[in-house]
């Protein structure tokens, strides 16, 4: 059961309010911020709810009747350090409404990775294991949009930012006690440098698909232009990409190359409205794959199954695993998965290796090259 003190918050529901709450926190060394809101039917999520925190209150911002003040847009891009956690999503919010992001940034999730081996961990338990205290989960679910909001979905609201701000203090004195805050802040920066969709992102969406290695480069082509396609056509329209189309049926259609609507009808997951809609669009695509010339196609992707890519795969993720222990760190926070696949693969087409920067490179790279040295000789 909760065992916290109910918060004290302030419900702001003018651009002055709002105006009025940035003064108060202005020169803080720490904002901890965090959002709600809905996304069940829309590409881009809408914000329910704004909350902010620099001490013991809580501000609570109504975005669904106060547009963002240009006092808020420079808290958030100017001046204290921003907290957020498991920020993803929280960005495309303050993207959203704010038309910024928050700057300088600490994603308490991010640093929780650099203190243990448990990533990605919920914020609840984040503030059970530093604090002791465990928050109320009734709200996690509730309907943010709906006003007015309950007492309890504002206590839940305000919780979430005050307790943000005390495990941080502990988060930060342990990562300077490691030596782990300039990591930390490097990371950070790279997500900030991430946020928001774009053609460049839509066109990189495919490279999530983990049977890729079974199509034909010609069949990787075509999945590539209606994954890329559909990406910027859900922004467009505002809609979640599998109201349009889902990559699993992107997927199929890629692997039967349909050239007519007849054979599109066939691919196993398309139904008739979407060949209503978009069959012209999506059998265009396909024409352009298989018309494009061998040498603009992308390469076939080694089987992760063969001998070949699994014995340099597992050496590298021996060495990330050890070196993971030595810092008490989960293996993720220094190498993802698809990101070890993508040395191993650049190693056997004898591209450039694309190894890790920074922090991370000095302490894996020599290893990780001398294993795929070996595993060539």
């Amino acid at each position: 059961m909760p065992n916290v003190t109910p918060p004290a918050f302030c419900w702001i529901d003018t651009p002055d309010a709002l105006d009025a709450a940035c003064r108060e926190v202005e020169h803080a060394d720490v904002i901890a911020l965090d959002t709600e809101f809905f996304r069940e039917k829309t590409f881009y999520p809408l914000p329910a709810l704004i909350q902010f925190a620099a001490g013991e209150l809580a501000y609570l911002v109504d975005p669904l009747v106060t547009p963002c003040t240009e006092a808020f847009r420079r808290l958030l891009t100017q001046g204290p350090l921003k907290l957020l956690h498991a920020s993803s999503e929280d960005l495309e919010v303050f993207t959203a409404w704010a038309g910024a992001v928050p700057m300088p940034l600490v994603d308490t999730q991010i640093a929780q990775g650099f203190l243990g081996d448990t990533p990605g961990m919920g914020y609840q338990r984040l503030v059970e294991l530093w604090m002791g205290k465990v928050l109320p989960k009734e709200e996690t679910r509730s309907n943010w949009l709906e006003r007015p909001l309950s007492p309890a979905q504002c206590d839940y609201a305000a919780l979430d930012v005050i307790y943000l701000l005390k495990v941080w203090r502990l988060q930060f004195a342990e990562l300077e006690k490691l030596g782990r805050w300039e990591w930390l802040q490097q990371e950070c920066e790279e997500l900030v440098s991430q946020v928001g969709r774009n053609k460049v992102t839509d066109g990189q969406w495919y490279l999530r698909q983990r049977q890729l290695w079974r199509l034909k480069p010609r069949q990787i082509e075509a999945y590539r232009l209606l994954t890329t396609w559909r990406e910027g056509e859900a922004r467009r329209r505002d809609l979640p990409r599998n109201w349009l189309v889902s990559d699993k049926v992107l997927y199929a259609i890629a692997e039967a190359l349909p050239t007519h609507r007849a054979a599109l009808a066939e691919v196993e997951g398309v139904k008739p409205m979407l060949i209503k809609k978009q069959g012209d669009t999506i059998l265009a695509l396909v024409k352009q794959a298989v018309a494009q010339q061998e040498a603009d196609l992308p390469p076939a992707l080694p089987a992760p199954s063969g001998s070949a890519f699994k014995s340099r795969f597992k050496g590298i993720k021996s060495e990330v695993n050890a070196e993971a222990e030595r810092l008490g760190m989960a293996p993720e926070m220094l190498l993802r998965r698809r990101d070890m696949e993508a040395l191993v693969v650049a190693d056997m087409e004898h591209k450039p290796l694309p190894l890790p920067s920074g922090w991370r490179g000095e302490r894996l790279n020599e290893a990780l090259q001398q294993v795929l040295q070996e595993a060539e000789a």
